[in-house]
């Protein structure tokens, strides 16, 4: 089998030079060139050459790939890795490559994941066990091994279900509170609006407060990241053009959010926003409006004075108020769509330096995946899991008094590692969350809350 999807010649500037190694995660856990950028463009050439076939060996050593994107940050040749692993991914999914149980599973995860109502229904019945001692009492006995290590890591990232998990309940359009700064529209995400419902209420009050209008259709659905990212062409573009519409079908002269345009459409999550960003060519056509990361687009409007003036310390584990001589220390976690897949760094890190006595503490390995990377920690649990405790150990060691993650997936994997598997349990937040939190501190009432 040949790879005639290949962007030509993108395998050309590669020199071989190994600079990629320390950065790649699946390299870093397995060792073995062909687990790595390097060998993977190897294989790449030989493929195209035809001295290899693209059997179920050689595919194993491109699903080990996270596609974190740490490789392309690290390149000094400028080697698109990031085109070649999106070209090779659809190839991937030939059935031929994977057991009948991998596909049964991919189908299933992919069947239920980018549909907030069926998973939904899905989790229903969990809502008694999720969070519960029941919960921690099955993972004490080790039952959930007994299911295989996939559904075991299903299980292991289960959080607790709150009742916001299953409704949206914001209103169509959510006015911005004094003069009006901005317009925007906010994707809440499928996986996030379930299993971290606050992450999208923190970011309506924030942006609320901030002199920005917020339209959020209430049919919106998954944006596709789950999909593309795993090289489901097709599924992601029926997702990303059913989104497009959502947006769409509420903006507009006589539509339900206004005739005014959008500013821009915003996301929480950096994964999804990666993914939305390269809807030029994943959709049929885009947004009504630019694509932007929420940190992003409020460091470019920049933050209210109004907003700036209430913002307060937030408090230690042991209820105190953080201040100058003892500030509260917060280890920011750079998710890989967000730091080498967008090239956002200072963004996050400037909002939450705006919170009074909050100090930042950097982890060792910043760039390395934490093995999260969509669905890999279902599909390739073993090496997610030993790179989460590697991550979990590093912001352990930074000191810090808890996380700040602007990433779902990464979120629940840094939450299963940092409770008790590494030197220090930590709380796992977003920085949005952690913004609205000193917020709220200074006294103002919670604005569009959840209905």
């Amino acid at each position: 089998m040949t790879l005639p999807g290949l962007p030509a010649g993108a395998t050309d500037p590669c020199v071989h030079c190994g600079f990629c190694l320390p950065s790649c995660a699946s390299y870093r856990v397995l060792g073995t060139e062909m687990d790595s950028p390097r060998g993977r463009i190897h294989a790449l050439k030989a493929i195209e050459a035809g001295e290899l076939p693209l059997d179920a060996t050689v595919a194993k050593h491109f699903d080990t790939c996270l596609g974190c994107l740490a490789c392309v940050t690290a390149c000094p040749s400028g080697v698109r890795y990031d085109q070649l692993i999106e070209a090779t991914r659809p190839k991937l999914n030939a059935p031929e490559l994977r057991s009948p149980a991998a596909n049964a599973f991919r189908r299933l995860l992919f069947a239920l994941l980018p549909y907030p109502r069926r998973l939904r229904a899905a989790l229903s019945p969990l809502r008694l066990y999720a969070g519960t001692p029941l919960q921690g009492l099955v993972r004490r006995s080790g039952l959930t091994r007994l299911l295989g290590p996939q559904i075991e890591a299903l299980e292991r990232l289960l959080p607790p279900l709150a009742p916001e998990a299953f409704r949206d309940g914001f209103p169509a359009v959510v006015p911005a509170q004094g003069e009006r700064r901005a317009r925007v529209g906010l994707v809440l995400g499928c996986v996030q609006r379930l299993f971290d419902p606050e992450v999208n209420a923190a970011a309506v009050r924030v942006l609320s407060a901030n002199g920005i209008e917020v339209v959020i259709p209430a049919e919106q659905g998954c944006c596709g990241a789950v999909t593309h990212h795993q090289g489901e062409e097709e599924h992601t573009r029926q997702l990303a053009d059913a989104l497009v519409q959502s947006f769409r079908a509420v903006v507009g002269p006589g539509r339900p959010a206004g005739p005014e345009p959008l500013d821009a459409v915003l996301v929480a999550a950096s994964g999804c926003g990666h993914t939305m960003k390269a809807y030029d060519h994943l959709a049929s056509r885009g947004f009504p409006a630019p694509v932007a990361d929420i940190h992003e687009f409020l460091v470019r409007l920049g933050l209210s004075e109004g907003f700036r003036q209430q913002l307060q310390a937030l408090p230690h584990a042991d209820g105190s108020t953080a201040n100058a001589e003892r500030p509260l220390p917060v280890a920011f976690h750079d998710a890989c769509h967000m730091i080498h897949g967008q090239g956002l760094h200072s963004e996050p890190r400037d909002l939450l330096r705006a919170i009074p006595h909050l100090t930042l503490s950097e982890a060792f390995e910043a760039g390395v995946c934490c093995g999260s990377a969509g669905i890999y920690n279902l599909v390739q649990p073993e090496e997610a899991a030993e790179l989460g405790r590697i991550k979990a150990a590093d912001l352990a060691g930074t000191g810090a008094a808890l996380v700040a993650s602007a990433n779902i997936g990464c979120t629940m994997q840094l939450r299963r590692h940092l409770d008790g598997e590494a030197a220090a349990a930590l709380p796992v937040l977003h920085p949005i969350q952690l913004l609205d939190r000193s917020w709220r501190a200074g006294g103002s009432a919670a604005a569009a809350e959840p209905r």
